[in-house]
C-alpha cells in the first residue's frame, strides 16, 4: 500500500508544554502557601499505604496529614478539610490560601478542583521542568522517613499511625530548623503573630 501510495496521510502532533518563567511562591506569613503531596510506606505482611502531608511553607508546620490504605481523592479531601477546619476556626473564604502541588490525578480531579473552589483555595500547580516547586513538602516527607519510617519496622496500619502522630507532633513543637532560626515551626508561628500583636512590621 505505501508503494502505491495507498495510505492515508495522518497528521502528527507535538506535546506543548508551556515552561514556567514564574519563580517559586515564598510564603511571608502562616496560613499563605501550604504544600500537600503523598508517600508510600510498605507494612511488611500487610501492604503498603498512603501518606499524605500537608506543610506550612512559612513555618514549615505539618496542618494535616493521614495514613490509610487507599489515596483517592477522597482521601486528599478529607486531609485538606481537616487542616482547615484546625487552622482557619473562622472560615478559609477570602483568606488568601494557595495549595502548592504537583500535577498528579488526586489534585486535578474534579472533585478536588471543585472543593477548593469552594472553599475559596487557589491551587499551585508545579510545572514539569521545576522539580524544587514542592521542595518544602518532599524535603518534610524524605525527614520523616529518615528518622521514623526507615528505621522502624511496623506490625499494623495503627502501629505505623500511632509513630506517626507522635513524631509529628514532636516535629511541631520541638523540631528546630536553622532557616526559622533554630525555632521549632510552632515557636516560629507563634513569634509571627506575637510580632503582628505588638505591631512590628515582618516578612
Amino acid at each position: 500500500m505505501k508503494q502505491h501510495n495507498l495510505l492515508c496521510k495522518t497528521k502528527r502532533y507535538k506535546a506543548k508544554r508551556k515552561i514556567s518563567n514564574r519563580n517559586k511562591p515564598r510564603a511571608n506569613r502562616p496560613r499563605q502557601f501550604w504544600g500537600i503531596d503523598m508517600t508510600k510506606i510498605m507494612i511488611s505482611g500487610f501492604g503498603w499505604v498512603y501518606l499524605v502531608v500537608i506543610l506550612d511553607w512559612y513555618s514549615r508546620k505539618v496542618v494535616g496529614w493521614s495514613l490509610d490504605i487507599r489515596s483517592r481523592s477522597k482521601e486528599w479531601i478529607n486531609v485538606l478539610e481537616e487542616a482547615v477546619l484546625k487552622e482557619f476556626p473562622n472560615g478559609v473564604r477570602d483568606a488568601g490560601l494557595n495549595l502548592i502541588s504537583d500535577n498528579g490525578s488526586q489534585v486535578t480531579s474534579r472533585s478536588f478542583m471543585d472543593r477548593c473552589k469552594i472553599l475559596d483555595i487557589n491551587q499551585i500547580f508545579t510545572s514539569y521542568n521545576n522539580p524544587k516547586g514542592n521542595a518544602e513538602t518532599e524535603r518534610f516527607i524524605r525527614t520523616l522517613k529518615e528518622e521514623v519510617i526507615w528505621p522502624l519496622e511496623f506490625d499494623n496500619l495503627e502501629e505505623a499511625r500511632t509513630c506517626i502522630g507522635e513524631w509529628i507532633r514532636y516535629y511541631n513543637s520541638e523540631y528546630v530548623h536553622s532557616s526559622l532560626g533554630y525555632m521549632s515551626p510552632l515557636e516560629y508561628e507563634e513569634a509571627y503573630f506575637s510580632d503582628i500583636s505588638e505591631g512590628i512590621k515582618v516578612g
